[in-house]
């Protein structure tokens, strides 16, 4: 028998951060007919985010590829909050702030308090245990991770992962919602990384070494991905969009719950990291992003 959870179709969405991957997964929602509660303690963020997704709807329709209708529609169905009471009728709350367990385990404690009995509590974590998440409330069945993909609107995967205690039911309720939304579901048990982490970030890492031990200069290292496993972009370039922070965390978590020395950071990323050189958001990465306009695209990051 289907539980509150699953008992009626997610009308209202909560998101949590008005950062890139909050507003994409705001945007998404919104356009699939969704009410979006968009929260974020920063209004100047809010803001940011409601001109991007403006924007963004916009462009569909200049191309044809949305109706003037449907964009008003979508930009009014979300309203900018800044607290987080004002998600409790929420069928469905997604957070997308900082990849830190801590933060996220104290927000998760929040929302178990302040939510509906029958809302599922969502993360797009990258690949911090589920688990781990949902044993900060008292509704383990109704957590799981949706990892949406940089930039949500354009990227085609939504990772699903389930905790140990995630039910059926809520694990059937996302995944048909992340189709609605016009997504490819994979699914993942609740392991270090998950799946496209656990085989991205080892390959990024070893660019990085590949670099740090004169193997290539970066531009052959990318080079040699992109033409020779036609990939649309080098694992240097998709770091630096990525962002060497994230990456950074992503390796310690799999070093930490794997225990395999090849997931061990390269020092060279360490450095970067520790040097403030985090990519794109931050002008300077591997390569910088300063002094001259980019020729590099986004086309996959997390």
């Amino acid at each position: 028998m289907a539980t509150q959870a699953t008992a009626r179709e997610i009308a209202v969405v909560g998101v949590i951060g008005a950062g890139q991957m909050g507003s994409g997964i705001a945007q998404l929602a919104a356009a699939a007919g969704c009410g979006v509660l968009l929260l974020d303690s920063d209004t100047a963020a809010l803001s940011r985010a409601v001109d991007s997704i403006s924007s963004s709807l916009r462009r569909l329709v200049a191309k044809g590829q949305l109706s003037q209708a449907s964009c008003e529609h979508s930009i009014e169905q979300i309203k900018c909050v800044s607290s987080v009471q004002e998600l409790r009728d929420a069928d469905l709350v997604i957070e997308a702030i900082v990849e830190s367990e801590d933060i996220k385990k104290k927000l998760f404690v929040e929302l178990d308090k302040i939510t509906k009995p029958s809302a599922i509590l969502a993360s797009n974590t990258s690949s911090i245990s589920i688990t781990r998440l949902a044993s900060a409330t008292n509704r383990p069945c109704q957590v799981i991770g949706m990892h949406f993909f940089n930039p949500p609107p354009i990227m085609k995967l939504i990772e699903i992962i389930r905790g140990a205690d995630t039910s059926e039911e809520v694990f059937t309720k996302v995944k048909s919602f992340s189709e609605r939304l016009g997504k490819t579901v994979i699914c993942s048990q609740d392991y270090p990384g998950f799946i496209v982490n656990r085989i991205l970030m080892p390959m990024i890492n070893e660019a990085f070494w590949a670099l740090y031990t004169g193997v290539a200069t970066k531009e052959d290292i990318d080079t040699g991905m992109k033409l020779g496993t036609n990939h649309p972009m080098g694992p240097l370039q998709l770091a630096d969009f990525i962002g060497l922070d994230v990456c950074l965390s992503v390796l310690r978590v799999l070093h930490n719950g794997l225990g395999d020395s090849k997931y061990s950071p390269c020092p060279l990323l360490v450095q970067y990291v520790d040097a403030g050189r985090l990519g794109k958001k931050r002008g300077q990465g591997v390569y910088s992003y300063r002094t001259r306009s980019s020729s590099i695209k986004p086309r996959s990051s997390l």
